[in-house]
């Protein structure tokens, strides 16, 4: 069976990764209802926090609200997955609040800002990693490809193709800069209140703005496709 060409292989590659992002899109979003599953913990921990300053019941509130959304989907026989990650990030949170509240001499401001923290140390690690695959010359986007196309190394043999995913990478990443470099003046101020809304709106609407871009310009299709040598 004859090899495809550089040519078939990138034409493919670009559709088919338009295609992909589309339905990552649409994956990772879960629609309205998972945006709202996925921010409504926040919220309730953020407005209970700086207007009670009461620990425990931000974040009783907080978990009895996810679980409900939880039950309610298991009644539902619906998909758990958005809630599931909602009460898991809530999880992570607590330890991190409970820690600082361990801590003698912590303010009220600083224990509050430690439910921000697994958050900023996840999209700083993230980026790190996502950028890395960048400079190396190995875009991460580049795998996704690599997952329809059945080979999961032959896009790096396309410079242009090459060069495209790395476009796309550092779209996929840059939400995550965004977030550290709002959040981390935030954290450092405790400004709790401030996190909390900066934490809802360079969510899922930041993401969905990145997914949106990466979708334009695998749309462009300007990207040229290396030849083959003879």
């Amino acid at each position: 069976m004859p090899e495809p060409s550089a040519e078939s292989l990138g034409a493919a590659s670009a559709e088919t990764v338009e295609h992909l992002v589309r339905s990552k899109l649409s994956e990772a979003l879960g629609g309205r209802r998972g945006i709202i599953e996925s921010a409504v913990p926040t919220i309730a921990f953020t407005l209970l926090w700086v207007s009670t300053h009461e620990l425990r019941l931000a974040l009783t509130i907080s978990v009895a609200i996810t679980v409900g959304l939880l039950l309610l989907r298991v009644v539902q026989r619906s998909s758990v997955q958005f809630v599931l990650n909602a009460l898991f990030g809530i999880g992570i949170a607590a330890l991190f609040v409970l820690r600082a509240a361990g801590k003698e001499g912590a303010t009220a401001d600083e224990i509050g800002r430690a439910f921000f923290t697994p958050g900023l140390l996840y999209n700083g690690g993230y980026a790190v990693v996502i950028i890395l695959t960048i400079l190396v010359g190995w875009p991460i986007v580049g795998f996704m490809v690599g997952s329809v196309t059945g080979d999961p190394t032959a896009w790096h043999d396309d410079k242009a193709l090459v060069k495209l995913c790395s476009r796309l990478t550092w779209l996929l990443v840059l939400p995550c800069l965004i977030r550290v470099a709002v959040q981390l003046p935030l954290w450092l101020n405790s400004e709790v209140g401030l996190l909390g809304v900066s934490k809802i709106v360079l969510g899922w609407p930041l993401q969905i703005a990145a997914f949106a871009a990466m979708a334009w310009l695998l749309s462009r299709n300007k990207t040229p496709v290396a030849e083959t040598e003879s």
